[in-house]
């Protein structure tokens, strides 16, 4: 006759075990229209992997909204009373620099793209676009990259641009011929491309196995054969030739 003790595990911990938990991906609505932040809720409220901290009707209550929730994304629209989106975006970069911000505007202005770009926001999204790519807009801002579409890209570009840049001469804003560069070699492009993708010199340098300094002076380079100024023209030139999806 056998003795001891069998012991059985709760099936709700076994359970706990073979599920692994889905990281969420918390994100807040600032728009002054209701039916658009409920219909954004609605479609948020879809997908396993976003869960909506809070909304906001004005400029103002949306910096209060990201200081209490500290969402990793923030949809933030424009054209709002109090305090415009501009100006709500420059204190929130000053302020919380985690937060993610995607510009989601119904504007086609040129100037407010550029405006929101080199205030620090990670996305520029038109209120026409497809749901689908509203919420794939979201993912790829989480994971670090910048999200513009083929239109806003262009836009930004020619706005953005310095006469006589890349930048310029891709985006059709630079009438004159253009002087001969080098092209990037094979190790530059992965650079590029992982600017783009929102990688940090010292992320890159581990990545690739180099050092940071390395990373530097091949930045260096490729800043000076592309005529680019900074990271962000960088990776706007990388996903208008689409050098964003390799590596």
């Amino acid at each position: 006759m056998l003795s001891g003790t069998l012991t059985m595990e709760p099936t709700d911990t076994l359970l706990e075990r073979e599920i692994p938990k889905v990281k969420m991906i918390r994100v807040a609505i600032a728009d002054d229209h209701p039916i658009v932040r409920d219909g954004l809720k609605k479609l948020l409220a879809l997908e396993s992997d976003v869960e909506v901290t809070g909304e906001a009707g004005d400029g103002r209550a949306v910096i209060e909204l990201v200081q209490q929730t500290d969402p990793d994304v923030l949809l933030l629209d424009l054209r709002m009373p109090n305090l415009d989106g501009l100006q709500a975006l420059q204190t929130i970069q000053q302020t919380n620099r985690r937060t993610r911000v995607i510009v989601l505007t119904a504007s086609e202005d040129k100037n407010e793209f550029v405006q929101a770009m080199k205030l620090g926001c990670s996305g520029i999204v038109l209120k026409q676009t497809a749901p689908d790519l509203i919420v794939k807009s979201i993912r790829k801002v989480y994971s670090g990259e910048i999200w513009l579409d083929s239109h806003t890209t262009a836009a930004v570009m020619r706005q953005f641009a310095s006469p006589g840049s890349e930048l310029a001469a891709q985006g059709g804003g630079g009438g004159g011929k253009q002087r001969e560069r080098s092209p990037l070699s094979t190790r530059e492009r992965e650079i590029v491309a992982l600017v783009a993708q929102g990688y940090k010199n010292k992320e890159m340098a581990e990545k690739m196995f180099i050092s940071e300094q390395t990373v530097k002076n091949h930045l260096h380079n490729i800043f000076d054969k592309l005529g680019v100024s900074d990271r962000l023209e960088l990776a706007l030139y990388a996903i208008h030739k689409g050098l964003h999806l390799q590596g």
